[in-house]
């Protein structure tokens, strides 16, 4: 909460970012934007890779999991406890918006009922939700890029030319090959952004964010079914029968809030309900970023790299440019990486000895604090270590999920906050090589915004300027997707003509807060070149270990290894 105080005549739009572990509603107030309250829940099953909670089966290895049901239990929760926490009347609530992660797939009935909830399937993997993080279609998503290649389709370089296993396409043919009588009874495959409007309104309605960087929709289509079927001939009909839908642009009304969704909610039935979005794309504009050339980086436990231009070009390795797939009138593009804050949180949850926790317990700060306390001290390079950030895999500019982190220059005298500092400056050498690959491809990025909750890091965000050698200005909010959405919910009910008006009154943004320091950046310049041949060797086929050890590691964790 925010601490501005209500007053009187105000109206009001409520935010509601879908995050990979919890959900978070922000009450924001129409006329400054100012953030009032807030409430959060955590997802009651959280994110199932390990093991499905209704039957306790294991799990493969890069599946990612989650419960539908949690969502709509952020509505019951939060929303009200979020309108409770700011004091204002709910009848004074005029728009809704949501965001969420993505790719992010629910399969569904006809109606939109998820399948895990038909009775008699809730212990099938396949029913669930799959997470943007579920990466176990990666040998479906080499297909299609293979195949897309060989057939020379027009769409491919839109994405930089490789589809990632985290869209929609990659997990429906896995879906298909897997459990065809789930296939078969799933009636829509739809994007969890669109799936929890779907439970606002009671109208299914496709955003036209997710259908262009996540289902394939250029030019007015998708894939053929020709192509589809010459992945197998059963998938011929995927596109037609489970993806296409009404598809509804951002910023505007998908429909009115339920009776249904008023009683779980608190708010009044019938205000507007604004079309789903992407939570990294959608805050772009509580970042006042809907000009060209700001790119926005969301940095959490990923980070997404969104920004607009009046200009379509092929830029290696993106993960897509939509025509008004940010801001309606611009293209967008959107790249990122695949783990960001989730690298930091391995290190220190699996990497640290006691006796650093105990320290940083002793000084009444987190590890992460302590570690970053102790790394900050060292002149750049003092560590003698350089990192890959691809423990997740590599989002952009490879596309590559099969690749895995590395650390090169450990030895016996090297210390937890040396490695720690080691992840920090691999992040945000990936992202320079993101603004390189742009820049080279005419897309030029003239201002670094970062946004999400690593903006937290002081020295982070020094790193990131030093690293890029360009000033980084930051979002004026902690909750940049929340109030992003609440933004769109304004204009979804009429309050602003536009986004870039309503962005211009609500958004907030603290222009060039870190500067580049000149001799940092010289000496990163020497530490990213040693990254960069590193990148080139690892991820450019020169050495596929990390390809031939992701196999070893499947073949090892097969439920008949697992079981013997």
């Amino acid at each position: 909460m925010t601490g501005v105080p209500a007053g009187t005549g105000s109206t009001y739009v409520i935010g509601v970012d879908y995050g990979t572990l919890s959900g978070r509603a922000v009450v924001v107030r129409v006329s400054d934007g100012a953030e009032l309250g807030a409430s959060t829940l955590d997802y009651p099953h959280a994110v199932m890779d390990a093991t499905l909670a209704a039957t306790g089966e294991q799990l493969p290895p890069e599946w990612a999991l989650q419960v539908p049901s949690d969502y709509v239990d952020v509505l019951r929760v939060a929303v009200p406890a979020a309108v409770r926490d700011a004091g204002i009347d709910p009848q004074d609530v005029i728009g809704i918006a949501t965001d969420f992660t993505a790719c992010t797939m629910v399969p569904t009935l006809a109606d939109g009922t998820p399948l895990n909830e038909v009775p008699g399937y809730e212990g099938r993997p396949h029913s669930y939700v799959k997470l943007w993080k579920h990466h176990a279609a990666q040998g479906q998503a080499t297909r299609i890029n293979e195949l897309a290649a060989e057939r020379g389709e027009a769409w491919l370089p839109r994405y930089g030319g490789l589809i990632s296993s985290e869209w929609e396409f990659a997990k429906g043919l896995q879906l298909l090959e897997e459990d065809r009588e789930l296939y078969d009874l799933m009636e829509h495959w739809v994007e969890a952004a669109d799936w929890i409007v779907w439970q606002l309104t009671g109208e299914y309605v496709r955003n036209a964010c997710t259908a262009g960087y996540k289902g394939i929709y250029q030019d007015g289509a998708y894939p053929s079914d020709e192509f589809l079927a010459a992945l197998n001939p059963d998938f011929a009909g995927f596109a037609r029968e489970k993806v296409a839908h009404t598809i509804g642009a951002l910023a505007s009304k998908a429909g009115s809030l339920s009776e249904e969704a008023a009683a779980w909610t608190g708010l009044p039935a019938g205000i507007a309900v604004a079309v789903g979005n992407v939570d990294a794309h959608v805050t772009a504009p509580a970042a006042q970023a809907t000009d060209l050339g700001q790119m926005v980086a969301i940095m959490g436990t990923s980070t997404c790299h969104v920004m607009n231009s009046d200009r379509l070009s092929e830029v290696p390795g993106m993960c897509g440019v939509v025509d008004g797939g940010i801001v309606e009138g611009f293209y967008g593009y959107e790249a990122g990486q695949s783990g960001v804050g989730d690298i930091f949180a391995w290190f220190v949850a699996n990497q640290v000895p006691g006796e650093i926790k105990d320290a940083a317990t002793a000084q009444g700060l987190s590890v992460h604090e302590y570690l970053t306390e102790q790394a900050q001290v060292e002149p750049v390079g003092a560590h003698g270590l350089v990192a890959l950030d691809w423990h997740s895999g590599n989002r952009s500019v490879l596309v590559d999920h099969e690749l895995s982190g590395t650390i090169v220059g450990l030895t016996l005298a090297t210390k937890p906050h040396e490695v720690y500092r080691a992840l920090l400056e691999s992040t945000a050498f990936g992202t320079r090589k993101i603004v390189e690959t742009f820049n080279a491809a005419g897309v030029p990025v003239t201002e670094f915004v970062a946004a999400g909750g690593l903006i937290r890091n002081p020295f982070l965000m020094q790193v990131y300027a030093d690293v890029l050698n360009m000033p980084i200005s930051v979002i004026g909010s902690s909750q940049g997707p929340a109030l992003g959405s609440a933004i769109h919910a304004a204009v979804a009910a009429g309050a602003y003509d536009d986004i870039h008006a309503a962005a211009a009154a609500m958004g907030r943004l603290d222009r060039a807060a870190y500067t580049p320091d000149p001799e940092s950046a010289a000496a990163y310049d020497a530490l990213y070149r040693e990254y960069a041949e590193l990148h080139d060797y690892f991820g450019r086929g020169a050495n596929d270990v990390m390809h031939r050890l992701k196999a070893l590691r499947r073949s090892a964790r097969t439920p008949q290894a697992v079981s013997a």
